[in-house]
């Protein structure tokens, strides 16, 4: 298990947990009371700020509950906090239900995962290796 640095910027915020033994991801708890207009999108802070170690990202994933019953999805999902941001995580919600949705302080907003990252080196080819595939781009495997 990996340990994180985790500062409140808030008074509001929640240090996150994992609710089971064997969840993936554990809650972001919003810092903010706002309402998201259908259409609309909001930055809603969490009032959080982590040390995520190097060769790992934090990813920010929707909630399926709060998706399937509220039309409310994570614009950039997943979105990611990489090992040198010390800022504030905050979560790009967006309604694309018919209804406002009021977000109170508090409430479990998106999830988050920890993730490997691995880097690679790039460098230019004259020309790339062929494949059955080759440059079929969307749908281009369909029969």
């Amino acid at each position: 298990m990996q340990s994180i640095k985790t500062k409140k910027l808030n008074e509001k915020a929640v240090i996150p947990k994992y609710q089971t033994s064997g969840a993936a991801g554990f809650d972001f708890h919003s810092t903010d009371d706002v309402v998201i207009m259908p259409g609309d999108t909001a930055l809603v802070g969490t009032g959080l700020a982590f040390a995520v170690p190097e060769l790992f990202e934090l990813q920010v994933r929707p909630r399926s509950g709060l998706s399937a019953k509220t039309g409310l999805r994570v614009a950039n999902a997943p979105g990611t906090v990489d090992s040198d941001y010390r800022g504030e995580v905050k979560i790009i919600l967006t309604n694309t239900g018919f209804v406002p949705q009021h977000i109170r302080v508090g409430d479990r907003i998106a999830q988050g995962v920890l993730c490997p990252v691995y880097q690679a080196d790039f460098w230019e080819v004259q020309e790339l290796d062929s494949t059955e595939r080759g440059s079929g781009a969307f749908g281009s495997t369909d029969k």
